[in-house]
């Protein structure tokens, strides 16, 4: 397929997921703790499940050949030479908490190399999508009627005394490793709390320059790669690895404080 038919394939992905999570969204729904009793709350919900199902049902009727790797349902087929990386409710504290700080995650990778990706927020129609060479936004038109379509580009900012650092919380981070994100947070201008995925398609769309976190899995991250690549913008690992296997992850929309920030990280 070509880009533009993974751009139209995904976008259906998305209308299903949406349609599958919206009725959920700032209802009385219930959610689980899919975490054990000794571990931080981790929220799942029926919304999640739906999602992920309704998506899996069409890609495997799409494409039988290609794998998946999803958050609630786990792995199929994942040395396929197309795999789809799939996370339904990215956020789902801020979705179980009525806060539109979440979104749908679609990523898909070839050869094991993340080659497109979206994030689509149903409840502000917003979505922010990238094949790694180039990224768009999509959503509600400022003036008018209809939806409204931009091209991504991260902003200039090689000083982390001028950028604005997110993370989604300090407490996610071990000892050692808030540590050495406190080395980070404590020279720059702005840090923010917050976001999850949303932080990172704020880096692409340059309000961002520096999304540091850890504890990620594959279906956190690979959706945000192409993004994050394709607006210009940079995400490795900590120590500089490659991204699309989650862990510590750092994004900057600018390689020169990608390249400072790394440092403290590893001091």
């Amino acid at each position: 397929m070509t880009a533009v038919d993974f751009e139209t394939f995904v976008a259906r992905l998305a209308d299903v997921a949406g349609e599958a999570t919206l009725p959920f969204f700032r209802s009385a729904l219930g959610a689980q703790n899919k975490a054990d009793a000794t571990a931080a709350f981790d929220p799942v919900t029926e919304a999640d499940r739906a999602a992920e199902v309704v998506m899996r049902r069409m890609i495997e009727a799409q494409f039988p050949a290609h794998g998946i790797i999803g958050e609630e349902f786990g792995v199929k087929a994942d040395d396929a030479a197309y795999v789809w990386v799939l996370d339904p409710i990215d956020g789902t504290k801020s979705f179980v908490s009525g806060l539109p700080m979440w979104g749908t995650l679609i990523g898909l990778k070839h050869n094991g190399r993340p080659c497109y990706g979206m994030m689509s927020q149903p409840f502000t129609r917003e979505r922010f999508f990238g094949d790694g060479q180039a990224s768009f936004w999509t959503g509600p038109a400022h003036r008018g009627q209809g939806q409204e379509r931009r091209k991504l580009r991260t902003r200039a900012c090689a000083d982390i005394a001028e950028a604005t650092l997110m993370t989604t919380s300090p407490r996610l981070f071990t000892p050692e490793k808030r540590a050495a994100y406190e080395r980070v947070e404590s020279r720059a201008r702005i840090p923010r709390y917050g976001g999850d995925c949303y932080a990172y398609c704020a880096l692409a769309a340059g309000h961002v320059d520096l999304v540091i976190e850890d504890g990620l899995q594959p279906y956190d991250i690979v959706a945000l790669i192409p993004i994050i690549q394709g607006a210009g913008g940079v995400v490795t690992s900590w120590d500089g690895g490659d991204a699309a296997n989650g862990g510590s992850i750092i994004a900057a929309g600018d390689p020169a404080v990608h390249e400072k920030a790394i440092k403290l990280l590893g001091a």
